[in-house]
């Protein structure tokens, strides 16, 4: 079975992008969001990827 990478329905805070990628990883989605934090307050292109990836990403397709 192919692994695919979605964003979370059941694990989200914003769009679902973080829970997704800790969930496609088996990592928790906090030290994703984490990660991404860093990213927003270092060099500033957090929320460049964030907005990106929520794009990008499809929904779970078991969403409703």
């Amino acid at each position: 079975m192919e692994k695919r990478l979605y964003k979370s329905t059941s694990n989200r805070v914003l769009c679902g992008v973080c829970g997704g990628i800790g969930e496609y990883f088996n990592v928790d989605p906090t030290l994703i969001r984490l990660l991404w934090l860093v990213l927003l307050c270092g060099w500033g292109s957090g929320i460049l990827f964030y907005i990106i990836a929520a794009v990008i990403i499809p929904e779970s397709p078991g969403r409703f």
